[in-house]
């Protein structure tokens, strides 16, 4: 997976296994539909926390799932932070979580397009 910030949007690329065995596609949203940036350090154990999830799950390994309700994605992995954000104008996704080594970067250059 691969998350990349452009001028205009954010999108989290999903490898093709991720999107056959995660039942996910890749996610772009614009930046002016995101808010509530964050840096989650210990994504499983955020993911695991969030109820009955459709998708890849490894419990203490890996996520790549959606919520039933589909409103939250997440494609994390142990060892990585992950990179939180709120998604408007999108039904149903409300919430996205994903595991990036430049999660802290992209966290401060999210914040400073506001």
């Amino acid at each position: 997976m691969r998350v990349c910030v452009t001028e205009d949007s954010i999108e989290v690329q999903l490898s093709r296994w991720e999107k056959l065995l995660g039942l996910m596609k890749d996610i772009r949203v614009p930046l002016s539909d995101v808010s509530d940036v964050r840096v989650v350090e210990h994504p499983l154990r955020e993911a695991a926390g969030t109820g009955v999830k459709a998708g890849l799950r490894l419990p203490g390994f890996r996520y790549v799932a959606r919520t039933i309700r589909l409103d939250q994605a997440f494609a994390v992995k142990r060892g990585t932070p992950a990179l939180s954000f709120s998604v408007r104008n999108h039904p149903p996704l409300e919430r996205v979580l994903v595991s990036t080594p430049e999660a802290k970067q992209l966290a401060k250059r999210l914040g400073s397009s506001r």
